[in-house]
């Protein structure tokens, strides 16, 4: 079993796991998809990747950083990392439909769920950004951490851009009320 360590963030607790000085996993506790980890005693030497991630997730909750830069490695299929690469392109602050997301990847607009399949298996949530995507209604659907940590952190996001006012973001602001 691959050694995985723990940290705290303001959504909950997530577990890190490394392989050959690279990120290749960062999970929420008890979220959908969760693999069975083995997290080791915070006595022991923690990896330089490790450290250096949970120092620039601590800058993105903080609103410090926007542009996660420690290196990973994302283990898929080759759709998967097809998508995961798409959701790494919406840029911070912005949302996209699943429909979007499979016509920029060259796939019938009848693809979404396709989309949603890959989204869930996402091995690094936040760092590939696939809570950026919502439903093509605006609806937020389909978060592997929960509906509610997707909506806190597009409102996080969203911060920065204030004067964001499209259909969708509309939808995740009445969200947010409810």
């Amino acid at each position: 079993m691959i050694p995985c360590y723990g940290i705290s963030s303001p959504l909950g607790e997530i577990v890190l796991r490394a392989e050959d000085d690279l990120l290749t996993g960062w999970f929420f506790v008890g979220q959908k998809n969760f693999p069975t980890l083995s997290v080791v005693a915070a006595h022991q030497r923690v990896p330089a990747v490790i450290r250096q991630t949970s120092e620039q997730l601590a800058e993105i909750f903080a609103g410090d950083r926007r542009v996660f830069m420690a290196p990973f490695y994302l283990r898929g299929t080759a759709f998967q990392r097809l998508v995961w690469q798409e959701l790494s392109a919406i840029p911070y602050g912005t949302i996209a439909s699943y429909g979007a997301i499979a016509q920029r990847i060259g796939l019938a607009g009848g693809a979404a769920r396709a989309i949603g399949s890959a989204n869930a298996k996402n091995p690094i949530s936040i760092i590939v950004p696939c809570h950026r995507v919502i439903s093509s209604t605006g609806d937020l659907t389909g978060y592997a951490g929960g509906i509610e940590r997707k909506q806190a952190l597009l409102a996080m996001e969203r911060r920065g851009y204030p004067n964001v006012t499209s259909h969708e973001q509309n939808k995740v602001d009445s969200h947010e009320r409810h």
